[in-house]
C-alpha cells in the first residue's frame, strides 16, 4: 500500500463515519414514526419513551380504515395521482415540441411559460376556483386534480433533456415515413426514461402529497385525500400518537417506496436535464 492510498484511507474513514452518523440521525425519526405506528396506546405514554415497542399491534391502521374512512381518503388521493399523471404526456409534449420545433414566438412563448414560475398558487388559487365553479368541477376529484396537470417546471426539465436527443436519429425516423406521433411515442418517449421518471416522482409527491388545494375545492368529506385525512385526526379523536404516526406512515412510505426504485433513473435524469 502507498503512502498516497493509506492518506487516503485514513481521510475516507472519518468521512464515512461522519455521513453515517447523519444518515442515522437523519432516518431516526422516520424510524420512530414508524415503530409508534404499531405501539398500543399504552406504551406510547411510557416514560422513558421506548423506541422499540415490547408488544406490536395493527390495531391503529385497522381503525384508520374502519372507523375514521381512510380508505375513501386513500382512494381519492390515488384517483387523483391517476389523473395528474395524464399530465406528464402533456408537459412531455411541450418539452418536446420546444427542443426540437422550430416556429415563430417559441423563445417569448418559452420564456412566458417559465415567467409562470414566478407567480406563487396561492395568488391564482382563486381564480382557479371560479373557473372550476363555473363548469361545475368543484366538489370533484377532477376539480381537484385537474390544476396539477401541467407544470412550467415540469415542462423545462423536458425540454432540457430533450434537446440531448440526437436531431439525426428523429430525421432518420421521418426519412422511415414515421410520422411525428409515432416518432415521439416510439423514439422520443423511451429515450426519455430518465426524466419521465424524475416527472413522474415530482408528479406524485405533489399528488400525493395535496393538501391546500383539496381543503379549499371539497366541501363534502368523502372527496378528501390522505393528507386532509390525517391533518384531521387531532380534531375528531383525543390525542392518539400511535394513529397520528400510522396516518403520517400512510403518507410518507408510498414516496419513500417510489422514490427508491427510481432514484437510478432520477439522477440521471437530473444529470442529463442540466439541474443543478
Amino acid at each position: 500500500m502507498t503512502i498516497s492510498s493509506r492518506r487516503d484511507r485514513r481521510r475516507t474513514v472519518p468521512i464515512g463515519l461522519a455521513l453515517t452518523v447523519g444518515a442515522v440521525l437523519t432516518a431516526f425519526p422516520f424510524f420512530w414514526m414508524l415503530t409508534t405506528s404499531f405501539k398500543p396506546l399504552d406504551q406510547s405514554y411510557t416514560y422513558p419513551p421506548k423506541v422499540v415497542p415490547t408488544r406490536w399491534t395493527l390495531s391503529s391502521y385497522i381503525e384508520l380504515f374502519t372507523q375514521l374512512d381512510f380508505g375513501r381518503y386513500l382512494f381519492n388521493t390515488v384517483i387523483v395521482v391517476l389523473v395528474s399523471f395524464v399530465g406528464l404526456f402533456l408537459m412531455a409534449m411541450a418539452g418536446y415540441a420546444f427542443a426540437k420545433f422550430r416556429f415563430r414566438g417559441k423563445g417569448p412563448l418559452f420564456m412566458l411559460v417559465l415567467s409562470t414560475m414566478m407567480i406563487p398558487i396561492q395568488v391564482t388559487m382563486i381564480p382557479t376556483y371560479l373557473i372550476l365553479n363555473s363548469v361545475k368541477l368543484t366538489n370533484t376529484l377532477v376539480g381537484i386534480a385537474l390544476p396539477t396537470l401541467v407544470s412550467a417546471f415540469n415542462v423545462f426539465l423536458f425540454r432540457q433533456f430533450m434537446t440531448t436527443i440526437p436531431d439525426e436519429v428523429l430525421e432518420a425516423a421521418r426519412l422511415d415515413g414515421a410520422r411525428e406521433a409515432r416518432a415521439f411515442f416510439s423514439i422520443v418517449l423511451p429515450m426519455s426514461k430518465p426524466i419521465l421518471a424524475v416527472v413522474g416522482v415530482l408528479t406524485f409527491i405533489s399528488g400525493w402529497n395535496s393538501f391546500l388545494w383539496p381543503l379549499i375545492i371539497a366541501n363534502d368529506q368523502n372527496h378528501y385525500t390522505l393528507s386532509v385525512g390525517v391533518s384531521l385526526l387531532n380534531k375528531q379523536l383525543a390525542v392518539n400518537p400511535p394513529l397520528e404516526m400510522a396516518g403520517a406512515s400512510m403518507m410518507v412510505v408510498p414516496i419513500v417506496i417510489v422514490f427508491m426504485q427510481l432514484q437510478k433513473y432520477i439522477v440521471r435524469g437530473v444529470n442529463m436535464s442540466g439541474l443543478k
